[in-house]
């Protein structure tokens, strides 16, 4: 069973990277591209804190 918190961090990164291609693909929604930034961020800063923190099981 995945922890909720992998599953949120999964979510965050895909919804990022789908506003990433959006944003870069289309001027008009231009400012997709900045939130999708803001997203990924957010995801990698929550992976990493998650890595260093050592909060997973280990068998």
């Amino acid at each position: 069973m995945v922890p909720v918190s992998n599953t949120l961090l999964i979510i965050i990164a895909v919804v990022a990277i789908i506003l990433l291609l959006v944003g870069g693909f289309t001027q008009a929604l231009q400012f997709l591209l900045w939130v999708g930034i803001v997203l990924l961020i957010i995801a990698v800063i929550l992976f990493i804190v998650r890595m260093v923190g050592g909060r997973g099981t280990r068998v």
